[in-house]
């Protein structure tokens, strides 16, 4: 290779970089923009976030949530502003990533990664809508029913959660949930590349549903409600990723089909 070939192939790599940095300031300058707006409204975002524990206690229970060092509440603000900002961010971070890649993919490729980024945002939102409005406050119930009330003899066991405690809790989850909720949109695009197949995921099921089940006992508290509430669609998304795979080999037979047929009328 000669030093004209060598600076022809660079120059391209140079242009790829700068355009890699433009769009991961571009990210990095919306999640900062609503890093601060969500600090500024950090306590109204955490009384939002409370709704969950205030549902599982009920609507007459006065709730207390404790900090026992000074500085914890704070460094929770900066917790749930970051939190907010990525998940208010990611459609920006999303369509940055797709501007970067879409100039290397042809027209048809465009058009078919296209729905997986539309599909991303919605199934991470419905993730962490079932954390929100089911998975959560049956926990929180779960872990209320261990509260003693005391008597003679008797101690008394109440819940005081701390504030980074459950904040941590309900954030890990959401996230583990959203994550989790990708499942159809990453084996579909496996499966469009040819590197999974329908049957393939039938045959490993089996596996499918222990790894499932070890993945929720790791991802959640250790109660049954949250690693069922977990295990469950996962499966279900398992079994949906496995009905897409089929749709997908079934229009890459077509489109075979019909390119065998041009060839040979030809």
């Amino acid at each position: 290779m000669t030093d004209t070939d060598i600076n022809a192939s660079a120059a391209p790599l140079v242009e790829h970089l700068v355009e890699l940095r433009q769009r991961l300031m571009k990210a990095l300058i919306a999640v900062a923009i609503v890093f601060v707006i969500a600090f500024i409204f950090a306590a109204d975002i955490f009384q939002i976030l409370v709704v969950p524990y205030e549902r599982a206690a009920g609507e007459d229970q006065k709730l207390t949530l404790i900090f026992t060092a000074p500085q914890e509440f704070f460094f929770a603000q900066l917790k749930i502003a970051l939190f907010t900002a990525l998940f208010m961010a990611f459609p920006v971070i999303a369509s940055q990533i797709y501007k970067f890649v879409a100039p290397g993919l042809y027209r048809n490729e465009r058009k078919a990664f296209l729905p997986f980024l539309i599909a991303t945002p919605i199934l991470f939102f419905a993730g962490a809508s079932l954390v929100y409005w089911v998975v959560m406050p049956l926990a929180m119930a779960f872990f209320m029913s261990m509260q003693i009330s005391g008597g003679d003899s008797v101690a008394t066991i109440e819940l005081l959660p701390k504030v980074s405690e459950y904040l941590g809790l309900i954030m890990t989850l959401i996230f583990a949930f959203g994550l989790v909720f990708q499942l159809p949109v990453v084996i579909s695009l496996l499966a469009r590349a040819g590197l999974v197949t329908e049957q393939g995921l039938k045959n490993k099921r089996k596996w499918a549903i222990v790894l499932t089940f070890i993945m929720a006992a790791v991802l959640t508290p250790p109660d049954p409600i949250s690693q069922i509430g977990l295990a469950v669609p996962t499966l279900l998304l398992y079994e949906l990723s496995i009905y897409a795979t089929r749709l997908i080999e079934r229009k890459r037979l077509e489109r075979e089909a019909a390119t065998d047929a041009d060839a040979q009328s030809a």
